[in-house]
């Protein structure tokens, strides 16, 4: 016994002076100052520190292997709970004696709990275990965080700009304002560009991150680790989308939202959506990979878990969208918002494949048939903005209305939506769901053929069908002129305008050639009416009938009325508007063609029976007058004047 009592205050010293021993190397290693060969010198010395024999049961008789085991680990983990230091910060080697000691105490606590232990000191020695345990598990909670945080790197793909003016341009024209803006910008990053892995944490991390998650998850602390890796990714994501300027937004909120305020935040959900399920979730399920990796499904549970918030409250933002009022300058963008979810549904199914992305994969289905329910509403309503729409006074001068420009570009803008539009547009079973106008609901073969709707698609019909109420509201408008000839005018300029825009541009190839055709021939039309309307009765002055031979003075009559009519005109048609220049040429050569020849036949036949002073215009005169007609720009002839 005496050489017993002897040994353990000796060996105790020796504990103690090695304990000392390795507070001083850890608080010399902590210093910023040191060079790299000090640094090399004291880890190597730790590490030595650390292989030196301690009390076992062989030295000293009463104390077993299991509590020798324990007290030696127990040293190591506890010493660090005065230490502020981060182990981890401080080298591989501390890091890895921790490691080992924590896995060391595991092991140990398995064994005893594998044991069917009755004596007291053996449940006292497991229950040391298991606190021994728990402190190590709560440093290794700490230490996973703080890598994880200190060492996340920041993420802006350098191609995106996301603070761009442009998201707060473009918007869509209302229905009455001068024309609708003929080219919508619609984001064309392609799919490539969008798919890549970028790492969010550094990679010589993942090592040490992936070895913590192992131990904590085989030492009963998997939920403990998870949760500590949720909520430290979570805040990057948040963090992420603050980058991106994506307000967390109520359905309330979003339906309070001005027009523009909301335009801008739809256009830039659509640049970031792409951006944040295919690289930024994607790189997001990489890093929950390889760090619970080794663990079955908890990367799957742990990925759900990070991202599912900030995903919802994306699809949050569609569903807000699509159930608020059904405007037509909404339609582009929620056209976009359809296309884009449409597009990402792949790419969302993989990522959130298990049970744990469920709700994920089935908002975004329900935000998807919300935003092509809403695209179908607005296109409704569209529809009856345009029959609905009414004047009060004319447009001056007989030109183009705004409504036809308004309702062609927007027609022509759609075209870029022409498979979306043509899925939307009709129901599961194929078959248009949408009211068409009754005069273009095509009955047969023969009317197909006719209106050239070859595919008979539902976008074909629609068009047609917006097409024919634009022509039922412009024959009202045509109406609030009381001078038929400017009627007719009017409804040239207008379907002229119509047929040129379906002409040049991918109109045709949904209209077409047929609907073409049926309108050059409307506006032709409307050409010959006003022809007819105008110079009808003027002309009938300058027609013989019967005896040619009238008298002076009924002849100097036919030359006054003839010159009082065309001064009329002159004076109320170079007010009318013929805006393009090639139709406006067509009617003055053809209407030259037959004003001029009258006259030139007239004034032949009388010249000996008028003396020249009763001719007050030449017939160069008159086709010189003729070419300010549709000028737009009121003229008079009150004073006669010849033209050189």
């Amino acid at each position: 016994m005496g050489e017993y009592d002897a040994a353990v205050p000796e060996l105790e010293r020796e504990e103690n002076l090695i304990a000392a021993a390795k507070q001083i190397v850890r608080a010399l290693g902590s210093k910023r100052n040191l060079t790299d060969d000090a640094k090399k010198i004291l880890a190597e010395l730790g590490t030595q520190l650390t292989t030196i024999t301690t009390i076992s049961e062989n030295e000293v008789d009463g104390i077993s292997d299991d509590e020798g085991r324990l007290n030696v680990n127990q040293e190591k983990i506890m010493i660090w709970e005065t230490d502020q230091s981060m182990i981890w910060d401080l080298g591989p080697n501390e890091a890895n004696e921790y490691i080992n000691s924590a896995d060391e105490v595991r092991k140990l606590t398995e064994k005893l709990e594998a044991m069917c232990l009755k004596d007291d000191g053996e449940k006292e020695l497991l229950r040391r275990a298991h606190d021994v345990l728990q402190i190590a598990m709560a440093r290794l909670e700490e230490e996973f965080k703080h890598m994880l945080i200190q060492n996340r790197q920041p993420f802006e793909p350098e191609h995106m700009s996301f603070r761009s003016s442009e998201e707060d341009a473009g918007s869509v024209a209302s229905l009455g304002d001068e024309s609708f803006e003929e080219s919508q910008h619609r984001d064309s990053v392609s799919r490539n560009s969008e798919e890549y892995i970028v790492d969010l944490v550094h990679p010589y991390t993942i090592p040490e991150l992936r070895c913590i998650a192992n131990l904590m998850f085989i030492s009963g602390y998997g939920h403990e680790c998870s949760q500590a890796y949720v909520s430290v990714r979570r805040d990057a994501l948040d963090e992420f989308l603050l980058i991106l300027e994506i307000e967390k937004l109520s359905i309330e909120d979003v339906l309070r939202l001005e027009w523009g305020s909301l335009n801008s935040k739809i256009r830039r959900w659509v640049r970031t959506m792409k951006i944040f399920v295919r690289v930024y979730l994607a790189s997001e399920k990489c890093l929950s990979e390889q760090i619970f990796g080794d663990l079955g499904t908890v990367n799957l549970v742990s990925f759900a878990e990070v991202s599912k918030a900030s995903m919802l409250r994306l699809l949050n933002f569609g569903e807000a969208v699509s159930i608020g009022p059904h405007k037509p300058e909404k339609l582009f963008p929620i056209l976009d918002m359809y296309e884009v979810l449409g597009d990402l549904l792949p790419d969302i199914d993989s990522l959130y494949a298990d049970e744990a992305g469920a709700r994920v994969r089935i908002d975004c289905r329900e935000v998807l048939r919300r935003l092509g329910d809403s695209v179908r509403a607005a296109f409704l309503e569209f529809e009856n903005a345009i029959s609905t729409s009414t004047s009060t006074n004319p447009i001056a001068g007989g030109g183009i209305h705004p409504l036809t420009k308004y309702v062609m570009n927007y027609l022509n803008a759609l075209t870029s939506y022409r498979e979306t539009l043509n899925f939307l547009l009709k129901d599961q079973d194929g078959e248009d769901t949408m009211s068409l106008s009754p005069d273009i609901n095509p009955s047969t073969e023969e009317e197909n053929a006719r209106e050239g709707a070859c595919d008979g698609s539902p976008l074909a019909l629609h068009f047609r069908s917006v097409a024919s109420i634009l022509e039922c509201n412009l024959d009202d408008k045509a109406k609030l002129y009381r001078d038929a000839s400017l009627q007719h005018i009017f409804l040239m300029n207008n379907i002229h305008y119509m047929a040129q825009k379906v002409v040049n541009s991918n109109l045709q190839s949904i209209l077409g050639d047929g609907w073409v055709r049926k309108h050059n021939w409307k506006f032709q039309q409307h050409e010959i009416n006003y022809e007819r309307n105008t110079w009808s009765s003027i002309l009938a002055i300058l027609k013989e009938e019967g005896n040619s031979n009238s008298s002076r003075t009924l002849l100097k009559e036919r030359f006054r009325n003839f010159y009082t009519a065309f001064e009329e005109v002159y004076r109320t048609q170079t007010a009318w508007s013929i805006p393009n220049g090639h139709l406006r040429e067509d009617l003055r050569i053809s209407t030259s063609l037959k004003v001029i020849q009258a006259y030139r036949t007239f004034v032949g036949r009388h010249t000996n029976q008028i003396s020249d002073k009763h001719i007050k215009y030449s017939a160069d005169d008159l086709q010189n007058y003729l070419l300010d007609l549709f000028e737009g720009s009121q003229r008079s002839l009150h004073n006669p004047h010849r033209r050189s």
